[in-house]
């Protein structure tokens, strides 16, 4: 973990709970008498990340509909750490410069352009296809007055596209983040649920299995994560002269060759940034041209 993600050493459980009473009821203790909850219950990590949300990130009021992505925080906060350190050190920009950024898919959470904004004083325009999402995002924005003024959530009209119409004439990005979906179909979905539920130990429960992986928007698309990294990587070309660097979070590592390949078409200049979270091993790839 980043070595300023404040999350390295756990949650101070006691501190999230003076600020969120809510989240009491789902703390238990592992095998070593420490707190923690049931990470395979979906509950308990929406009232957890609700409860980090209002005490660290200093937002007034928090809501998100059952069955919404619910991400983890401290791992989407290292890639924003991770992505202003390398910004800082290839750009030669100042660490405390006020970033602009564009989130491609946003989703209901808003969860990178509150954690750019609150935590970095970034501005953050978020993108988002699906209206219903867009609308549950700009509520939760209105919400906190220090968003209203940093955070914009535009609605994607035509899927078509990632960028086009969300990227206005003349706009200048400092960056792009994403998290794209990763799987190719809904039966690959519900596998993926199905092996990330048993990992952490959780109910055989399979009503509630998409609810705790989020929305089909969300999980997966036609092609999976490869094809919308090429999607995106082709149509981030178009825009190079008004974003410096596109990155987006690849989550299988099997996948890398494909992007590598469509970059190197794309001729694009890149880099791979590995990240990790306990035993979970991630990564980033960023390009510019």
């Amino acid at each position: 973990m980043h070595p300023k993600n404040p999350y390295q050493k756990g949650y101070d459980f006691k501190r999230l709970v003076k600020h969120h009473p809510s989240l009491r009821k789902h703390i238990i203790l592992n095998p070593s008498d420490k707190e923690t909850i049931d990470f395979s219950d979906s509950s308990s990590v929406y009232e957890l990340n609700k409860a980090i949300l209002l005490a660290d990130f200093k937002l007034e009021l928090y809501d998100l509909p059952k069955g919404y992505l619910i991400p983890p925080i401290p791992g989407r906060l290292d890639y924003l750490l991770h992505l202003r350190d390398i910004l800082s050190e290839k750009f030669n920009l100042d660490p405390n410069y006020k970033l602009r950024g564009l989130d491609i898919g946003a989703g209901a959470n808003g969860i990178y352009c509150i954690l750019g904004a609150q935590h970095f004083n970034w501005t953050i325009v978020g993108t988002e296809s699906d209206l219903k999402a867009v609308e549950i995002a700009k509520t939760n924005i209105k919400q906190t007055k220090a968003l209203q003024e940093k955070v914009k959530i535009r609605h994607q009209d035509n899927k078509s596209f990632l960028l086009k119409n969300c990227i206005k004439p003349n706009e200048q990005f400092d960056f792009t983040v994403c998290n794209p979906p990763f799987h190719g179909s809904k039966e690959e979905a519900l596998k993926g649920a199905l092996r990330k539920r048993n990992n952490l130990g959780g109910a055989n429960d399979n009503n509630s299995l998409l609810n705790f992986e989020g929305q089909s928007n969300e999980l997966w698309c036609n092609g999976g994560e490869a094809l919308f990294m090429k999607r995106l990587i082709k149509e981030s070309v178009l825009f190079k002269q008004q974003v410096k660097v596109f990155t987006s979070l690849v989550a299988k590592a099997e996948n890398l060759p494909k992007i590598e390949k469509q970059l190197k078409k794309a001729k694009a200049n890149y880099h791979i940034i590995p990240m990790s979270q306990g035993n979970k091993k991630s990564r980033f790839i960023m390009w510019w041209f």
